[in-house]
């Protein structure tokens, strides 16, 4: 566990109780600080009691004798309204951070890299832990990704963090130093908890305030916001001014994708590194745009080109997300369940044709009617969960589609009418799942359990017509 000896006999407020949290609770304990603990979820409490941790409720507790609350960055503390334990620290003079500092508090020796965007920095922040850890160097990934901030290895200083970094967890950082800090892209999102757009590429943009003037900014240069940012960066300290990514266009003095294919101008020449096509894992030009950024990142730590070309073509790609589950009488099945709204699901549309596409789930603002240029990619809509007579809606006349009500029923409908096609099943809802799953891991679970059963059922059905 990360050593959090530095906060020995100190009292340290955690607010919110869920895996960071209760990870933030262990690691401080051991570590021998006092902690106050609470969440509003009372078997969450009793699960830091049981850690040894004092359950306190921080709206209402003493904030004069608390040195630091390590503060859950889904709980709101200033918009839409900050919760009353927030108002409380900020009141006394109490900072508020993240598990993200208190990792980087703890490994100094270590090299960091955050990674953030609306979109892709999940996918970016996996290749490029796989990248690194395929060639021989030792490194951690995690953050909003995967396993919590303070439940990664410690790390000297031939180690390396690798951090996805959402707007949220950003917000918080004070101390948190990164080596290499990129921001993919910026489109509206969590606007609510940011008091507007501005406010949230603010929280975006502080990532690069944790960067020293030796560090390397990483930056996408497709859409006008980002842009923006970039061009601010530099005109700022950074001695090594800002790599630019972009899918669209070549970039002087940055990394680009032309054709499919990878193209390194960071040094004034353009070279081509490897062809897109031959990593699977990593279709469109979404994709196109994460492998740029971690090709610039792992240079950027020193790593050659060979081996990050020969990484990128051997990552498996992340579960849930244009996930290639089996490909079954030449019928392929992709699990994208992690596509919560149309924007994401747009991206996936884009990559294939004669798609059966399977969307639904609880709608978010603006429902699917951005999807209607790539109608004409899909064959047939299977709707589910609350959002199917909305969406159907906005079928109605331009795109076949069943009202299916749950996954099961549409993914054998999607299944049989795919058959002989050649086409793509594909799971991917432009919508939360909450209506009838705990989450969209738990939906992208479900559609991969179906496809392994349809996969067992085919192969009993060959056997038996063997035998």
């Amino acid at each position: 566990m990360i050593d959090l000896s530095r906060f020995a006999n100190r009292r340290i407020a955690v607010m919110g109780l869920a895996r960071s949290g209760l990870a933030s609770v262990s690691a401080l304990l051991k570590a021998g600080a006092e902690v106050l603990a609470w969440d509003d979820n009372e078997a969450r409490r009793a699960e830091a009691a049981k850690l040894g941790a004092t359950v306190t409720d921080l709206a209402a507790a003493d904030w004069s004798g608390i040195d630091l609350a390590v503060w859950s960055p889904g709980i709101p503390h200033s918009f839409p309204v900050p919760h009353p334990a927030a108002t409380a620290a900020k009141a006394a003079g109490v900072a508020l951070v993240c598990d993200i500092e208190l990792l980087a508090l703890a490994n100094p020796q270590a090299r960091f890299v955050g990674i953030t965007g609306t979109n892709g920095k999940s996918t970016t922040t996996a290749l490029v832990g796989h990248i690194l850890k395929q060639a021989g160097r030792k490194a951690e990934a995690g953050g909003n990704l995967g396993m919590a901030a303070l439940t990664l290895a410690p790390l000297d200083a031939d180690g390396i963090y690798v951090l996805e970094l959402s707007s949220y967890q950003i917000e918080l950082l004070r101390e948190a130093r990164f080596d290499v800090a990129v921001l993919l892209n910026i489109t509206p999102d969590h606007l609510d908890r940011h008091g507007g757009f501005a406010g949230y590429v603010a929280a975006k943009r502080h990532l690069f305030d944790q960067l020293p003037p030796d560090g390397t900014a990483i930056i996408g240069l497709d859409d006008e916001t980002t842009r923006g940012v970039a061009q601010a960066l530099g005109r700022g300290i950074l001695s090594k001014g800002v790599v630019g990514l972009s899918v669209a266009r070549p970039v002087v003095g940055g990394c680009y994708v032309d054709s499919g294919r990878l193209i390194d101008a960071r040094n004034g020449s353009a070279r081509t590194i490897l062809d897109l096509a031959e990593a699977p894992a990593l279709p469109g030009s979404h994709n196109w745009q994460n492998a740029a950024a971690a090709y610039a990142i792992c240079a950027a730590l020193g790593v050659s080109s060979e081996a990050i070309a020969a990484g990128i073509r051997s990552f498996p790609g992340l579960a849930h997300r244009q996930e290639r589950v089996a490909v079954l009488d030449g019928v392929t099945f992709v699990n994208d369940s992690k596509a919560t709204n149309a924007e994401a699901t747009e991206k996936a549309l884009a990559c294939y044709e004669r798609i059966y596409w399977i969307a639904g789930g609880r709608a978010k603002e603006g429902g699917i009617d951005a999807l209607v240029p790539h109608f004409g990619r899909v064959r047939h809509a299977y709707l589910i969960g609350e959002s199917a007579d909305g969406f159907a809606a906005t079928l109605d006349g331009k795109l076949a589609y069943s009202k299916c009500g749950t996954l099961e029923e549409a993914l054998a409908a999607a299944a049989r009418d795919a058959r002989g096609t050649g086409g793509v099943v594909l799971l991917s809802p432009a919508a939360a799942s909450f209506d009838q799953f705990d989450n969209f891991e738990q939906r992208g679970d479900r559609f991969r359990d179906l496809v392994k059963a349809l996969a067992q059922d085919a192969a009993a059905t060959v056997t038996g017509g063997a035998a």
